[in-house]
């Protein structure tokens, strides 16, 4: 269950991109000193790149509800940790880098966090994603060796302390459809999705004892929707910020998903999405009125031995496999050039039904599914669950250490399914996307750009090129020899 497709101009469907904060540790250091533990992490990368981010576009304040707030609200514990604490500026503390694919690597709230280059397929996008691993690691053994003390990094969305960081997806989708109809079409896949896509946890820190789970994330949503990031955290993001034209375009936000380990859990969690915003496009999203989308995240993710429940209206209820399926047959009416999720649409129906009537054809392909399965082996051979060694079990999963990562044990031993990933990233921004765009001024005018951002460059000449999403940017540019052979090019 894997894609190796390459888009083109009629194939293309929807602009996608994932943010992945990582969760670390270093020898003999805690959690006072993360912040400026990140910002170390991040300036000892040995990956080439520009040390340089526009923010004059961002303004995470504003929410598509059409209004702004006037501040953001800070996680309780991060607040604490910087109390009294002299911070830098925000680029010194963010300490960007621009890569010479298209993508970013910065310090997020004392996390060091990837942001993969925009893309149009979802092979592009995983394989950039699984980049990303990488880029981080590599910056995770240049940290060790200078400081000579043990780094590890896990790709993961809690500590089993109290926190969690996200992993955020982000879909360029047009300004005509209304805020209410975008809500009703996302908000019942991402709560069904989790089944597919999450990447499992022991246990729960904030509501209530269970065994395991189904999502990491699930415990820290308190509200079905609102604009924040990073407390009182919401199923449904409302982030207006779409880094082009905004006449034009949204960025749909989601910040509800799990970090996978699982490449073809990412591609699933993504292309569902996808999916979904399709449907809303041609106007044949299923309804499903939920009216409390917190509880029924988390019903669903604390089952992972049944089908889940998802509370509806009238004291009636639903599975996420109805959910799921539903959003399947209305594609079955639905115009679908895209092949990656015309594959998609079989997958899904082929793992929902194995899911419990054929386990062994499930658990391979799904983070939480091959977690459980692995976790239960080692409790059959010590005899019980033990709930603290299999929360330490549950993190050396997401360790990024090839050698003793769990994941990567399962993957080594051929025990998982549809994690190859193709080669396209090493080097290359994706096809079509203006990361190419983005990737040649990196590649090969460095030193002539002033700063740059998601959807604008700046040169030092006074020049400024915008980069609209919604065009086709040929492999080609990465090519070009001239700095005004590019800018003229990018103009037509």
């Amino acid at each position: 269950m894997s894609s190796s497709f390459t888009p083109d101009k009629q194939t293309r469907s929807i602009l996608a991109g994932i943010d992945t904060e990582y969760g670390f540790t270093i020898e003999g250091r805690d959690v006072t000193n993360q912040a400026d533990d990140s910002m170390a992490f991040v300036r000892h990368s040995p990956d080439e790149g520009l040390l340089m981010w526009d923010y004059q576009s961002e303004n995470p304040r504003r929410d598509m509800r059409g209004f702004q707030v006037n501040h953001l609200t800070f996680d309780a514990q991060d607040a604490e940790f910087d109390g009294g604490r002299s911070r830098p500026p925000a680029a010194e503390e963010r300490s960007d880098r621009a890569l010479p694919n298209g993508a970013r690597f910065y310090n997020d709230h004392g996390h060091p966090e990837y942001a993969t280059p925009e893309s149009w397929s979802l092979a592009d996008l995983v394989a950039h994603e699984q980049l990303g691993d990488q880029v981080v690691l590599n910056a995770a053994r240049a940290l060790s060796q200078k400081l000579n003390r043990e780094v590890q990094v896990y790709k993961n969305n809690t500590d089993f302390h109290g926190a969690s960081w996200g992993t955020h997806e982000s879909y360029l989708t047009p300004r005509k459809h209304e805020f209410n109809d975008l809500a009703r079409a996302i908000i019942p896949m991402l709560i069904a999705r989790q089944v597919l896509t999450g990447a499992g946890k022991v246990g729960s820190e904030s509501k209530g004892p269970v065994k395991f789970q189904i999502t990491q994330r699930a415990d820290f949503f308190v509200e079905p929707m609102n604009v924040e990031t990073l407390s009182r955290r919401p199923v449904f993001n409302t982030r207006d910020e779409p880094h082009a034209d905004s006449s034009k375009w949204r960025r749909l936000h989601v910040i509800s998903g799990d970090s996978n380990m699982h490449p073809g859990c990412t591609r699933r969690k993504v292309g569902l999405v996808k999916l979904a915003l399709i449907l809303l496009d041609q106007d044949r999203v299923p309804q499903w009125e939920i009216p409390d989308p917190v509880t029924s995240f988390q019903l669903v993710s604390r089952d992972a031995v049944g089908e889940g429940r998802v509370e509806l209206e009238a004291r009636s209820w639903t599975t996420p496999r109805q959910i799921l399926e539903s959003y399947c047959d209305a594609a079955d009416h639905a115009e679908i050039a895209d092949p990656e999720i015309l594959e998609l649409l079989s997958e899904t129906r082929t793992l929902l039904e194995a899911r419990h009537s054929n386990p062994d054809n499930f658990w391979p392909h799904v983070d939480w599914a091959a977690k459980l399965w692995l976790l239960n082996q080692f409790a059959d051979s010590e005899g019980q669950w033990e709930q603290s060694a299999m929360q330490a079990l549950d993190l050396q999963y997401h360790l990024l250490d090839r050698e003793d990562g769990l994941y990567y044990g399962l993957s080594s031993a051929g025990l998982l399914c549809g994690n190859d990933v193709h080669p396209s990233a090493h080097g290359l921004p994706p096809n079509g996307s203006r990361a190419v765009a983005r990737a040649a001024f990196i590649q090969n005018f460095p030193e002539q750009i002033e700063t740059l951002s998601w959807g604008q460059i700046r040169l030092k000449s006074g020049e400024s090129i915008t980069l609209d999403p919604s065009l086709w940017y040929e492999q080609g540019l990465l090519d070009v020899e001239s700095i005004e052979e590019l800018t003229r090019r990018l103009s037509q």
